[in-house]
């Protein structure tokens, strides 16, 4: 029996492990025709957004209110002001910045919700 129980045990310690595949992030831009602060954030970060380390790691996509809420993701409650910036994690809301004041606030934000999702 402790032969069985030792083979069991050495067993265990072999078996591969199934690793969790990694949640895939996204930035999800929602914007509206006419929005002043929609353009500057376009302006002063849209075009570096993607070369950074955190447009790596949460490729961004847009979405306009012009045409209404996105459908196929899973948001904690309706887009109402824009510029809005939703974190989606596997489609879901996990962090969100409603509006834009400039470069630095945006990304400090933005990296305090990437370093929350890290620590889940």
């Amino acid at each position: 029996m402790l032969r069985f129980a030792v083979a069991l045990a050495c067993l265990m310690l072999v078996s591969p492990v199934r690793a969790e595949p990694a949640a895939r992030l996204e930035l999800l831009f929602v914007e509206r025709s006419g929005c002043p602060w929609c353009a500057r954030f376009e302006k002063e970060i849209g075009p570096i957004y993607g070369k950074t380390d955190v447009g790596q790691a949460a490729p961004m996509r847009k979405a306009s209110l012009d045409v209404g809420q996105p459908k196929d993701v899973t948001l904690d409650e309706p887009v109402r002001f824009t510029p809005t910036f939703i974190l989606l994690r596997d489609g879901r809301e996990a962090g969100r910045i409603t509006g834009y004041m400039n470069d630095a606030a945006f990304w400090g934000l933005l990296e305090k919700m990437l370093a929350d999702q890290r620590g889940n």
